[in-house]
């Protein structure tokens, strides 16, 4: 599974070992969020103003195949969006503050309302995000034209 929600990991079957237990940081520089419009769906990147990487929350978990092959997986905790996603998509990763990263990865932290208060949306002040080339939407593409913009910056909801 790619993502789970922030607000009930804890008591997701599939997630609650790995909510209390192992965690990770996902790092990044961007991601993409698609919205809908009657043309079809627009690419929009998003990412930190000042474009420094970041770390998204993130659950590890080892499986073991039917073959008995180990693979390990991880998932990304989303939460509902900032004021600036909210104009594509109603939820967004959960983006740590720096300041916030070693506790995340704290094996001590156990108790999950502790874990959750964590897990808040990432202030839209501090972030930017404008439409993209629709060729982000086949891997057969890869280079840094992709991150350019396409069209307008979005600007926060209540701008």
């Amino acid at each position: 599974m790619i993502n789970a929600r922030a607000e009930t990991a804890a008591e997701k079957p599939s997630f609650r070992r790995a909510f209390r237990s192992q965690r990770c940081l996902v790092p990044a520089s961007g991601f993409y969020e698609w919205a809908k419009t009657p043309q079809g769906r627009v690419p929009y990147l998003f990412r930190l103003a000042d474009q420094p990487p970041f770390a998204l929350a993130g659950l590890w978990d080892r499986w073991h195949g039917s073959d008995g092959e180990e693979l390990d997986s991880y998932t990304i905790l989303t939460c509902a969006a900032n004021g600036l996603l909210a104009r594509v998509h109603e939820r967004m990763p959960c983006i740590l503050e720096r300041e916030d990263e070693a506790a995340w990865l704290d094996p001590d932290l156990h108790e999950p309302e502790a874990v959750r208060a964590l897990l808040q949306p990432y202030p839209a002040v501090a972030m930017e995000g404008y439409p993209v080339s629709a060729e982000v939407n086949s891997p057969a593409h890869d280079d840094p034209e992709l991150l350019v913009t396409v069209g307008t910056p979005l600007e926060p909801v209540g701008a």
